[in-house]
């Protein structure tokens, strides 16, 4: 017997989460999903005013996962107040799920960060954090969706990735 169907080989990074990107489907369906702000933000690489985020004062234990594929991206052990406006975390879950790309936009030069899983805009990461790192990973809240501890994480592509 033939199997017709293709098998597309699953990307994994090395903490288990399924690093595949959404088909263009999957993709039209999680964009619905979104609000204007989420849009202007996640989709136009836009930014949310500082000292707005309904995150910045979230002190919970658990997992910040991006809003829009439901990838975990920063957990609540890494959040530090950096006075910036923006939550601010010293490392990714994975630096597996967190891409970094040179971002030279009005006339600077930072690097930007984005969702490894969906592409989504996330926010900015400094060579200025305080130790262990040095990193400070400045996120726009309206990027991520916060999950506490034990809950379940979002999984609006069926992939099945777990608990916070």
């Amino acid at each position: 017997m033939t199997d017709l169907a293709p098998h597309a080989e699953t990307l994994r990074s090395s903490s288990g989460y399924d690093l595949t990107p959404p088909d263009a489907e999957e993709r039209a369906r999680l964009e619905a999903d979104l609000n204007p702000e989420e849009k202007r933000v996640l989709l136009s690489h836009g930014t949310e005013a500082p000292f707005c985020g309904t995150l910045l004062g979230e002190k919970r234990a658990g997992v910040f996962s991006c809003r829009e594929c439901g990838l975990p991206l920063f957990r609540s052990r890494t959040k530090f107040e950096s006075g910036t406006g923006w939550p601010s975390f010293t490392e990714p879950v994975d630096a597996a799920h967190v891409h970094e790309i040179r971002d030279t936009s009005y006339g600077m030069v930072r690097t930007e960060t984005q969702c490894a899983r969906c592409g989504s805009h996330q926010g900015h990461v400094f060579p200025d954090g305080p130790p262990p790192t040095g990193n400070r990973y400045c996120i726009n809240s309206v990027a991520l969706s916060f999950v506490a501890e034990g809950e379940p994480l979002p999984d609006p592509l069926g992939r099945g990735d777990g608990n916070a």
